[in-house]
């Protein structure tokens, strides 16, 4: 009995103690606090700056963007009418983002009704709100809820701190968006619910220019993982939909 705690024991040492001493060494390398911002009109500026770098004005007229998150998720959203078809493993939500209520589910294409879709429901919009993020994220400067501060790095650069105060599936999440010389954002750090190590950085400089002129990424770096963004495809109307 005694013999066979111990190798239980062991065993459980042998595969947790790696994974804490690489967690404890990423935390003290990575771990910062949040920066304090000045939220001014220069903040503005450097986001309006950001924005004209990527095109919002073609984003703004895109009524329709199609991907793929990570080979698991895939979306057909409807930006003009406010819904999103969220597809993952056997199942389709058809998506209502202003009244997610009265979103259809399917399972094998068969509707599945009664009480049984809300928590499909509620899955799809978190990953609509988590996936399109990791797509869209430099157009929602603006939103309603987020405030905007300029921040001084060591170096004397500026950075554009934002924190969504509403909305989304975590409120209170702040980004720090670092930008080259010309505005277009090359990284940025998080500072979000969901990550216990805080600034973080992800990579944001894999652009491609997509159908209606709007400038998307296609690939985001965060330490050794990679977040692929494929098969996008955006339109100017609402015709494929």
């Amino acid at each position: 009995m005694k013999k066979g705690l111990k190798i239980v024991i062991g065993i459980i040492i042998f595969f947790t103690l790696p994974s804490l001493l690489l967690f404890g060494f990423v935390y003290l390398k990575y771990n910062e606090k949040l920066p304090t911002g000045i939220e001014n009109e220069q903040a503005n500026v450097l986001a309006e700056r950001m924005l004209d770098e990527l095109n919002y004005e073609a984003y703004k007229n895109t009524d329709y963007i199609e991907w793929t998150f990570k080979r698991r998720h895939h979306f057909k959203w409807n930006k003009a009418k406010n819904t999103c078809e969220v597809l993952w493993k056997d199942y389709k939500v058809s998506l209502d983002l202003g009244t997610p209520s009265q979103s259809e589910v399917f399972k094998n294409n068969v509707k599945i009704e009664g009480d049984d879709k809300h928590q499909y429901i509620e899955q799809a919009t978190k990953y609509f709100n988590n996936d399109s993020f990791w797509l869209v994220a430099p157009y929602k400067v603006f939103d309603p809820g987020v405030t905007r501060k300029i921040v001084t790095l060591e170096n004397s650069k500026k950075a554009l701190l934002v924190t969504y105060n509403s909305g989304g599936t975590t409120p209170g999440d702040s980004y720090l968006w670092h930008l080259d010389d010309s505005g277009k954002p090359t990284h940025f750090q998080m500072w979000v619910d969901v990550l216990p190590i805080n600034g973080l950085e992800a990579s944001w400089n894999d652009w491609t220019t997509t159908e209606t002129g709007a400038v998307l990424p296609t690939f985001h770096k965060m330490l050794v993982l990679g977040i692929e963004l494929e098969n996008i495809k955006t339109t100017p109307n609402d015709a494929s939909m």
